[in-house]
C-alpha cells in the first residue's frame, strides 16, 4: 500500500505516522519510540523509513508537526510570531536522500512578551479552529508543559505555558514526595480539596506539598489521597496564575482524556465549563489543513 502523503506527529519521545489519501482519510497508522530526544540529525531520515517506508513508492510528501522542527530536531523550523494564525508560516523543508520523498515541518509560534514558545500545540489549534471554524475563546492542551492559549478571528493572539506535568513528574520521582505519591489510585475528594487551597492561597504552595509527606507519616490517608493531592495543587496553582484567560471564557481542553478531564473538573469547580476534545483527531485535523494549504500553493 501506497499513501498519497504522509502525516507525522513527532514528539520528544514517540513519533506517530498516518497513511493518507488525496481526500484526506486515513489509509493506516502506526508508532514508534523513535522520538526526537533519542535522535541526531543524521538519524530522522531512517526512523522515519523504519517506520513508513512501505508506503512511499514514488513522490511522497510528508508534513510533519512537533519537536522534528526543534534546534535539536531534523532541522530548525523557525517560530512564527504571533499573533498569527496557526499555519500561516511557510513549512521548512527537511533535508532529505530518498528519490522522490519530501518532508516539510509545521513552525511552531513564539510570543515576545512574556516569552514563551509553542512547538505542535500550532497544528491542533489549527485542527481545532478546522473543525469549529469561527470558534473564539481559550485552548488548553495540557501535558508536561501545558498551553492556555487565546484564540479570536482565526489567530492565535496570545499563550501561556505552564509546567505543571513536569513538575509532577519531578517532584514525584525524585523528592521526598516519591514514598507517597506512587501507584495508580486516586481519590476526587483529596483532589478538589488540594485544588481549593491551591487556588485560594498559591503563596502557599511549597509548604502545602511537604504537608503530603507528612500526612502520610502521621494519619492513615485514603488511597491515592498523596497522589491526587499533588497534581490539585500543582493544577490549582497553575488557574491561579493564569486565572485570566478562563475567567469568563468559553474553554475547550485538547489532550489525553485522562489529564484532560482533571482540568475540565478543575475547571467546572471553578464555575468555568469546559468541552474535551480528542487530540488526536484535532492534530491530524491540523497536519491534513497544513497539507492542502501547501498543496493548494505548491
Amino acid at each position: 500500500m501506497s499513501a498519497d502523503w504522509i502525516a507525522l506527529d513527532w514528539g520528544t519521545t514517540h513519533l506517530r505516522g498516518w497513511a493518507m489519501s488525496g481526500s484526506g482519510s486515513v489509509l493506516d497508522e502506526r508508532t514508534s519510540d523513535a522520538g526526537m530526544g533519542r535522535l541526531t540529525p543524521e538519524d530522522f531520515e531512517p526512523a522515519l523509513l523504519d517506520l513508513a517506508g512501505d508506503w512511499i513508492d514514488g513522490p511522497t510528501t510528508a508534513i510533519a508537526c512537533g519537536m522534528v522542527g526543534a534546534r535539536q530536531g531534523w532541522t530548525e523550523a523557525a517560530y512564527t510570531p504571533v499573533p498569527a494564525e496557526p499555519l500561516g508560516a511557510q513549512l521548512t523543508r527537511a533535508p532529505t536522500t530518498t528519490p522522490g520523498l519530501k518532508v516539510l515541518i509545521v513552525p511552531g509560534m513564539s510570543q515576545k512578551t512574556p516569552p514563551d514558545v509553542m512547538r505542535g500545540e500550532e497544528t491542533q489549534i489549527a485542527g481545532f479552529l478546522a473543525l469549529n471554524p469561527g470558534w473564539d475563546g481559550i485552548l488548553c492542551l495540557p501535558g508536561t508543559h501545558t498551553k492556555w492559549v487565546e484564540v479570536s478571528a482565526g489567530e492565535v493572539v496570545s499563550f501561556q505555558t505552564a509546567m505543571s506535568g513536569d513538575l509532577f513528574a519531578a517532584i514525584s520521582g525524585h523528592t521526598v514526595l516519591r514514598h507517597s505519591v506512587g501507584g495508580e489510585e486516586w481519590s476526587d475528594d483529596a483532589f478538589d480539596a488540594a485544588l481549593s487551597d491551591a487556588i485560594s492561597r498559591p503563596e502557599r504552595l511549597a509548604s502545602r506539598l511537604f504537608g503530603i509527606r507528612a500526612a502520610g507519616l502521621l494519619s492513615d490517608p485514603a488511597p491515592g489521597a498523596g497522589r491526587a493531592t499533588l497534581s490539585g495543587l500543582l493544577i490549582g496553582a497553575e488557574l491561579a496564575s493564569v486565572r485570566p484567560y478562563w475567567l469568563g471564557r468559553q474553554i475547550a481542553v485538547i489532550g489525553a482524556r485522562r489529564l484532560s478531564s482533571l482540568y475540565v473538573r478543575a475547571l467546572g469547580k471553578q464555575g468555568a465549563p469546559a468541552t474535551i476534545v480528542d487530540a488526536d483527531r484535532i492534530t491530524l485535523a491540523g497536519l491534513t489543513s497544513a497539507w492542502r494549504n501547501w498543496k493548494g500553493g505548491a
